[in-house]
């Protein structure tokens, strides 16, 4: 019996475990790759959602596929390879899932008697996350890594997608958290902020950078051993650190949201003997504020001034920059943390059905605070006095801030940039668009100052994450192009590897790959890679696969 176009759709994007492909395979190309682009691009996300009988609950816990498209003199070559963690390990020998993920709790021995369970209980208390890297990758120094928001980051080959070293951030400094969005500055450095929970009686916020290159004297060490805190914010709640995913950057500061969207500490440490996952453990106070902390990048200080907003939950933020004595970030938020329930595998399949819950909308929000304070300023004044904005920072009783944001428009997530102008003014934000479901289906661009977008769609085609690669004659912020890996539910068509215009948003090719692709969730391209895929050859018969795939219909915007 044929399924419908729901029931396909939800078991090609997340029903079956995706087979992966070791091997190089020759993709078919369509249209005219731009003949200066070469490099690998490096892509991550959930592959894998049930192993033997066990299933994992949410989008967010299946275990990490990697995948590459490495693009040479117009010929590109598809691999894909599991990332082989401890979690993954420890699964694939117990058959189940035997490792627990923030909206799955797993149990090694379900036979163990109470005792035995009480004192696992005690082994989680502060758990010892897991080091499935499925959010995205870092560059530090000459190495990659996966990444995800624990403690833990996977070393890989960019190459072969093997698996290297496991790393453990608390060997660097006091954090059982980290984002797997880090930022780089003009030297390569890296930032990036993580929680430590009750490290010394605190939870506090750790913003840290680890070079590009160990110094000198240490040549041959790993830059991580050289990471340094620039910065620690005390959590505003000892027992309730907020959740965050990313944060911003400017050429002079670090802007990070303490939002309401918190961490039980207590419930965590209760979950596993109570049988419930840490996501549970997760809620949006409503009643709270969102906290604006400034940090600057030169002294580490923190601004005095207290900025807050209404409650929000932000994923991802856009950019932020600089303009004649205030600081403008933007942020794609929500009303709520609604969006993180309804991407559990449940859910998502009764949206596909067409039982779906309401999808929250994600809104494209520019706020402005002043880097110094008028303190002459009466209360209830608007300290922002730009042209460029409507974004205002209304002055309070005892030097408090509250900042009401510029709407700039809705339905766009994963939002990415020529990161040429990141922490700098920009103009355009690449993203994918959201509606009614929270599975996209369309890549677009934003013009922040015409309010004007354009579109890419096909039928059944679900494209991830956009990179913008910069041209190599650019003269302005949107000369170059966008690489989207898509997926397509069609079982007539092939997934394929997308290059559109940036500019225009027309399509320049196609590089069609017969292989079990995953929507994925993150990734980043290296240029000019060292690998010739042609001295890797795959075996006569895959490539063969590869030359024999459908074009697709056209491309349309929409």
């Amino acid at each position: 019996m044929s399924l419908s176009l729901g029931a396909r759709a939800m078991d090609v994007l997340f029903g079956k475990n995706k087979k992966e492909q070791l091997e190089p395979v020759r993709a078919k190309v369509t249209g005219k790759i731009p003949t200066w682009l070469r490099g690998t691009l490096l892509r991550n996300g959930p592959g894998m959602h049930t192993v033997g009988e066990t299933r994992y609950s949410h989008w967010f816990d299946g275990l990490a596929l990697l995948h590459s498209f490495t693009i040479r003199d117009g010929e590109v070559y598809y691999r894909s390879r599991y990332l082989r963690s401890d979690t993954y390990n420890a699964n694939m020998e117990a058959n189940r899932i035997v490792v627990s993920e923030f909206g799955t709790m797993a149990y090694p021995d379900p036979s163990k008697n109470i005792f035995s369970k009480a004192f696992t209980y005690l082994s989680h208390t502060i758990p010892d996350f897991t080091d499935n890297c499925l959010i995205n990758f870092m560059k530090c120094g000459g190495d990659f890594y996966a990444t995800t928001e624990t403690n833990y980051i996977r070393k890989i080959n960019p190459q072969t997608l093997e698996t290297l070293e496991k790393v453990d951030y608390r060997k660097y400094l006091a954090i059982n958290l980290a984002t797997a969005h880090p930022h780089y500055d003009s030297a390569g450095n890296v930032l990036n902020i993580g929680t430590s929970i009750v490290d010394k009686g605190k939870t506090k916020y750790v913003i840290f950078k680890i070079p590009a290159t160990a110094p000198d004297r240490t040549k041959g060490k790993s830059p991580l051993q050289h990471t340094e805190v620039l910065c620690s914010i005390p959590s505003r709640s000892l027992l309730s650190p907020s959740y965050y995913h990313s944060f911003g950057v400017t050429e002079n500061y670090i802007i990070f949201l303490e939002q309401p969207f918190k961490l039980d500490i207590l419930k965590m440490a209760t979950a596993y003997i109570r049988g419930v996952s840490w996501a549970s453990c997760l809620a949006f106070h409503r009643e709270d504020k969102t906290y604006i902390h400034i940090v600057n990048q030169r002294t580490g200080k923190p601004v005095s001034t207290k900025f807050y907003t209404d409650p929000m939950v932000v994923f991802h933020h856009v950019n932020a920059y600089e303009e004649d004595g205030c600081l403008l970030f933007d942020v794609i938020a929500y009303e709520d943390s609604s969006l993180y329930q309804c991407l559990y595998l449940a859910n998502l399949k009764e949206g596909f059905e067409g039982n779906s819950r309401i999808v929250p909308v994600p809104t494209l929000k520019r706020f402005a605070v002043p880097l110094c304070m008028d303190k002459n300023a009466e209360v209830g004044s608007n300290l922002i006095k730009l042209a460029s904005t409507t974004a205002r920072a209304l002055k309070e009783k005892d030097d408090q801030v509250y900042c009401q944001p510029e709407l700039l428009c809705e339905g766009l997530e994963l939002p990415q940039i020529n990161y040429a102008h990141n922490g700098k003014p920009y103009r355009y934000v690449f993203a994918i668009e959201v509606q009614r479901t929270p599975i996209p289906n369309k890549i677009l661009k934003y013009d922040i100052l015409t309010k004007s977008f354009l579109r890419w769609r096909e039928e059944h085609c679900w494209p991830s994450e956009s990179v913008f690669l910069s041209s190599p004659d650019a003269k302005e912020e949107d000369d170059g192009i966008l690489l989207t890996a898509v997926v397509s539910s069609d079982p007539q068509k092939l997934p394929f590897l997308l290059i559109l215009d940036a500019k225009s948003f027309a399509e320049l090719a196609r590089a069609y790959v017969d292989v079990d692709m995953h929507l994925d969730l993150h990734g980043l391209f290296i240029p000019d890679t060292d690998w010739d895929p042609r001295k890797q050859a795959p075996p006569q018969e895959v490539q063969d696969r590869a030359s024999d795939c459908p074009v697709a219909s056209q491309t349309g915007q929409a």
